[in-house]
């Protein structure tokens, strides 16, 4: 009995439970400069460990290719190592284009659709997917 109750409190709560105002909801411009200067510090900090990820990685494969060269690998198990391919770095660049795109899409239109609310995240949401969807379709496209 007592679980039946305790369930049928906890499902009736959010009813009885109402502390937002009725109306739609906006998001003003000091908050709008805010959620800003949050984006944009998160952004940055990104971009500068995804900087120190890529420095990190170049260090080491220059370590290992030193490491091959010093013990005289043979030259085609060398080869099958430290073969790249210049594909994937095209692919790299295709898929950044494509988050870029749907990312300046996605600001385009909530910047004509205003006021800023949950939309907004619904819209950046919808044109990110879409890039990554495009960017699939490339992947396959270009398997052939």
């Amino acid at each position: 009995m007592k679980k039946i109750i305790s369930i049928a409190a906890i499902i009736a709560t959010p009813f009885f439970v109402n502390a937002q105002n009725s109306g739609t909801v906006a998001i003003d411009k000091e908050t709008f400069g805010e959620i800003f200067r949050v984006c944009t510090t998160i952004f940055t900090v990104g971009l500068f460990m995804i900087f120190i990820l890529t420095l990190l990685k170049r260090i080491m494969e220059y370590r290992l290719k030193n490491k091959i060269v010093e013990k005289g690998i043979p030259e085609n198990i060398a080869a099958s190592i430290l073969q790249t391919n210049p594909k994937e770095d095209r692919n790299i660049n295709i898929k950044w284009f494509a988050i870029l795109a749907g990312l300046g899409i996605g600001l385009t239109i909530i910047y004509y659709t205003l006021p800023l609310g949950i939309h907004s995240l619904a819209i950046m949401a919808f044109c990110i997917a879409a890039s990554f969807l495009g960017y699939f379709f490339f992947l396959k496209q270009s398997e052939r």
